[in-house]
């Protein structure tokens, strides 16, 4: 007979309205290894049921919760049983819950205290080998508030050695780490680089194309354009320690610039584990990255190494450089604008961007600072066209070139060659394994005995698809081999210097991408400071070369604002100089252009339009550009009415001004019956005063500057 345990002397607890409900007994083991190794354990739980049987309950009226085998309770959220037993509880289906200790229920304070408050709210009663309690008594609620803080608090302590085991382990570089791709973990325990060469020299392919490209996406796509795959060794399954071949991935080629280890260092605790955020879809706490005084191990030669530490270190600067907005120039982008990156503002010292814009269907680049706007809403502090800029510094770049321009196109051309043969050293390993593969696959169909037929029809179907892959990789191989270039021989190379020698030319070839000429740029240029002189067309360029050389220039920009010129004094003293000698205003434009003044868009001409609006602005009337037109006596202007082009003389406008006024309504006239139908405006004294005060009122309108922003530009705050 079995022994009388002492919870089961139900006393005064245990009553009908409990027997009327269901008796729940919840089995749990915390891991796979305990259900395989301790079945004692989950033999004593199962026999609970029993239990029940004992304290009145009819076993049909026992319920098992059994789906949690296998599953920690430090946590509820994946515990799909314990979801389910508090589902019941606060239905109010169960009377008793039963288990062998309070820690196969919970080890979370939250989960565990969750569960009392509705077992007390519906009545349930918990019972483990102890006794019987009841949530909703003081003492029994005070027992089991203890026994779940001690068996937390178990967790807790056995999770603390476990670490601290580890990191003293860690600390002595003897602790197992997972290894990236590239490195192999012997039955020794010990890593070594991959014994497989093809895996090899992948691995040292993507961080050498790095060094040269510099940008995650520039290696991704290298690799991809040329047919090459990353090996992965399978660390589960059936097909452990296998290599798989996957196509190249970004987030595989980050990892690997990334990751130490590849430069020989054994670390632990780059990435713990982060509580703060929400956990994942599987219910695993995320990883963030440590800083790395905050890791628990570095030691350095303590692995086999693909790369230098230094080169490790650089690898990391310039991820950190191609950010996009860090304060650094970034990695070459595709877009046509060829100093993206460069720019610095050389009022608040922030660093530039790019703008692309469509006018009239022409594409047009322009360079913004737009940090203050960014900050604190400020407006723009400058911006200049890049087609002021950018030919100004390609011909600074090509002039620097021009002596070494031969020596760098057969450089050029070499490493182009280097890299076709990295690529056709892993095209022959491929080709090699694909015909490991099909001799095994051949050795294994003829060592086997013919009478095992279903075995046989296997093995042949296996070799038959390793011959088709060797096939389809040999058509590959061929299509590579004519995308591949001819070998660079002497005479070739001749050539190559002989074409150099006209290096524009080469610069604007039709196979030299934007990327291309960023790359010349930025490897003779570090940064450009770009300061433009107020509103006017000057803008100040301080070129800083990667020798430590600076080269000063001045550049002009296109303005909207014939006004804002730098030199709009003496064009105006020119012009009227020029008019009161009696010529025309095509013939004034002329002289200007002759004397060297440019037009405030560009470097075109001046016209006959500037020159007439700035005789009209300085009460000059337009010189006309063939003799007067007779004037009829009947319609002559009479008192009180101008000729349009006089009113806008007198005051100081233009003739579109005036023109404007009359489609408004503003203005009254009349028109002659016959050729050339010049307006006549009727305008009294008070009409003059009127368009004086407007016109005034217009011109003394000015946006609002912020202060700051009007210290940076050395102008009055308004």
């Amino acid at each position: 007979m079995a022994a009388v345990m002492p919870w089961e002397h139900s006393g005064s607890k245990i009553t009908g309205r409990h027997r009327e409900r269901l008796a729940v007994v919840y089995v749990r083991q915390s891991t796979r290894q305990q259900v395989e190794g301790h079945q004692e354990s989950t033999r004593l739980q199962y026999a609970l049921v029993d239990r029940a049987v004992t304290l009145g309950w009819e076993a049909s009226r026992v319920l098992v919760i059994d789906d949690d085998l296998g599953k920690s309770g430090a946590r509820s959220e994946h515990r799909a049983g314990f979801q389910r037993l508090v589902a019941e509880i606060s239905l109010g289906h169960v009377g008793l819950v039963l288990g062998t200790e309070m820690s196969r229920l919970a080890r979370s304070g939250k989960d565990w205290y969750q569960l009392l408050e509705l077992s007390a709210l519906g009545g349930a009663l918990l019972a483990d080998t102890d006794g019987v309690y009841d949530p909703s008594e003081y003492n029994d609620r005070l027992l089991l508030g203890l026994k779940g803080t001690m068996s937390e608090a178990e967790l807790y302590l056995i999770n603390q050695r476990m670490r601290a085991g580890r990191v003293n382990k860690a600390r002595r570089g003897e602790l197992a780490i997972a290894l990236p791709i590239g490195y192999w973990r012997r039955p020794s325990g010990e890593a070594v680089l991959d014994p497989d060469e093809q895996l090899q020299h992948v691995v040292r392919l993507v961080f050498t194309k790095f060094a040269e490209i510099g940008s995650i996406q520039g290696v991704v796509r290298f690799l991809v354009e040329n047919g090459i795959e990353m090996g992965v060794r399978q660390r589960s399954g059936p097909d452990r320690g296998e290599i798989t071949w996957k196509r190249p991935a970004r987030a595989t080629v980050t990892c690997m610039l990334n990751s130490p280890i590849y430069a020989g260092v054994y670390v632990y605790g780059r990435r713990p584990l982060d509580h703060t955020v929400p956990r994942d879809a599987r219910g695993g706490a995320r990883r963030r990255t440590a800083r790395r005084e905050d890791y628990m191990a570095w030691i350095e030669d303590a692995l086999p190494a693909y790369i230098t530490l230094a080169q490790y270190e650089a690898n990391l600067a310039r991820l950190k450089a191609n950010r996009p907005h860090g304060d650094v120039p970034g990695s070459v982008r595709y877009g046509p604008a060829l100093l993206a990156g460069l720019l610095r503002c050389g009022r608040c010292g922030r660093r530039m961007t790019v703008g692309y814009h469509v006018d009239a269907g022409k594409p047009r680049i322009s360079y913004n600072c737009t940090g203050a706007r960014s900050e604190w809403g400020g407006p723009h502090c400058q911006h200049v066209v890049g087609r002021s800029l950018d030919p100004y510094v390609t011909g600074q770049v090509l002039a620097l070139l021009a002596p070494d321009a031969v020596e760098v196109h057969v450089q050029a051309v070499t490493q182009a060659l280097a890299d076709r043969a990295a690529v056709e050293k892993v095209w022959q390993q491929r080709r090699e394994r694909a015909q490991q593969d099909v001799d095994r696959a051949r050795r294994s169909y003829r060592l086997a005995e013919p009478e095992n037929r279903l075995v046989t029809r296997h093995l042949e179907h296996d070799w038959e698809v390793a011959l088709t892959a060797q096939r389809d990789l040999e058509e590959q191989w061929r299509r590579f081999q004519r995308q591949a270039p001819e070998r660079f021989t002497g005479e070739e190379q001749d050539t190559v210097r002989q074409a150099a020698v006209d290096l524009p030319r080469l610069w604007e070839a039709p196979g030299v991408t934007h990327a291309d000429r960023k790359e010349v740029v930025r490897a003779v240029l570090d940064e450009i400071t770009v300061t433009v002189r107020g509103h006017s067309e000057l803008v100040d360029l301080t070129l800083h070369w990667a020798g430590g050389s600076t080269t000063i220039a001045v550049v002009r920009r296109p303005i909207q604002y014939f006004e804002h010129l730098s030199y709009y004094p003496r064009l105006e003293q020119r012009i009227l100089q020029l008019a009161d000698t009696g010529l025309s205003a095509v013939k004034i434009a002329d002289q200007l252009n002759r004397d060297g003044f440019r037009s405030a868009r560009g470097d075109d001409p001046i016209r006959r339009r500037v020159v007439a609006q700035i005789l009209q602005r300085n009460g000059r009337p337009l010189p006309p550009q063939t003799g007067p037109w007779p004037v009829d006596p009947a319609e002559a202007p009479r008192e009180h009415e101008w000729w349009l082009g006089d009113l806008a003389a007198h005051l100081g406008c233009t003739l579109g001004t005036v023109r404007k006024w009359i489609t408004d309504g503003r203005l009254t006239g009349r028109q002659e019956t016959r050729h050339p139908y010049r307006w006549i405006m009727n305008a009294p004294p008070e009409k003059i005063t009127e368009l004086e005060e407007r016109l005034a009122k217009t011109r003394g309108r000015r946006t609002r500057i912020h202060p700051r922003f009007a210290e940076l530009r050395g102008e009055d705050t308004p």
